[in-house]
């Protein structure tokens, strides 16, 4: 049986002072502390805009972008620069042709959490620098394996577990990215059949950051006794966030969401999830607390929420889904 995870808001208060007395890793700020750290960073998103990059049962606002975003945008301009300083000593001292190394930002949480939205709202605010930068957002879902082989190695009920994605595809992907290879492509995931799109392609050409965002993309795994070298896939990162809410809210989040697709989504005939569009309220809401309780939280106590602490950046969501709290690993 899985022990219950330590709530959030005592989980924040262990990053200031963890229970074994050490120095916490990271500084934590208030939503207030955080949005006086935008500084002089102009807002370039219009509210049509901000609009249009929520998902379907997020909650995003001006006031929001400007409060968290706007900062994170500022810092991440920092590490961007200070990267691209080193990349270009580290070509000078080994005599190295000038390559484009993209930035890589990894985005991690749970189901239901949040990580689409902020991926995309990160893109956008990046985008839009003074040097226009070309911002590029991959999702693992694409790496998950197709459905007839998740069906096959008996998978389909750990779905989004680090056993569903073809993790080494996933490897060579972000490998070649960082080595600036040209046209780097990876695999579109369709969440309407609920599968990878056979022969569908995303294409990556030498951005100058590239956003992945995913279930576990903090996860690491076993070292082998022998000690032969095995990369996780936040070897890759320049830089990592994860999205944080109480379980209880996020079950909330998870519920409505699959009440409200059923009205939208779900009525596609195309859609995996057709039949539950027909099943009364009642019906459907057994299945998705189903679904909640024996597929997603697992994933998130067994998987996810144990790399949380892996990450440089931790956005913890309140119940409205506005950013309560910003706590950053010191560097």
């Amino acid at each position: 049986m899985n022990e219950r995870p330590m709530p959030a808001s005592l989980a924040a208060a262990a990053l200031v002072e963890p229970p074994n007395g050490n120095p916490s890793p990271y500084r934590v700020f208030s939503r207030a502390e955080w949005a006086e750290k935008r500084a002089d960073t102009p807002m370039t998103l219009m509210p049509e805009e901000v609009t249009k990059l929520r998902s379907f049962t997020d909650q995003l606002s001006i006031e929001e972008v400007e409060a968290i975003y706007l900062p994170i945008s500022r810092l991440l301009s920092f590490y961007v620069a200070a990267q691209q300083k080193l990349s270009r000593a580290s070509q000078s001292f080994l005599g190295a042709r000038d390559v484009k190394i993209p930035f890589v930002i990894g985005v991690a949480g749970s189901v239901a959490v949040g990580k689409s939205t902020t991926s995309r709202v990160l893109q956008a605010l990046l985008s839009r620098w003074s040097n226009t930068p070309k911002v590029d957002l991959v999702t693992t879902d694409g790496f998950l394996f197709p459905n007839a082989h998740l069906e096959r190695e008996g998978l389909m009920k750990k779905k989004g577990f680090p056993e569903s994605y073809d993790t080494k595809a996933l490897l060579r992907f972000l490998a070649a990215v960082k080595a600036g290879e040209r046209h780097v492509r990876a695999p579109v995931y369709s969440h309407l059949v609920y599968d990878v799109v056979p022969g569908g392609t995303v294409e990556v050409d030498r951005p100058d950051i590239l956003i992945v965002e995913g279930l576990n993309v903090l996860q690491t795994g076993r070292a082998p006794r022998e000690g032969k070298a095995i990369p996780f896939v936040s070897d890759y990162f320049d830089f990592s966030i994860f999205i944080d809410a109480e379980e209880e809210v996020l079950e909330r989040w998870y519920l409505d969401r699959f009440m409200r697709l059923r009205e939208t989504a779900f009525r596609d005939p195309q859609s995996y999830f057709r039949r539950y569009a027909e099943k009364s309220d009642f019906e459907a809401m057994k299945t998705a607390l189903a679904l909640w309780y024996g597929i997603n939280l697992v994933n998130l106590r067994d998987n996810i929420l144990p790399t949380r602490h892996r990450a440089k950046l931790i956005l913890k969501k309140a119940d409205d889904h506005k950013i309560e709290s910003v706590s950053l690993r010191r560097v």
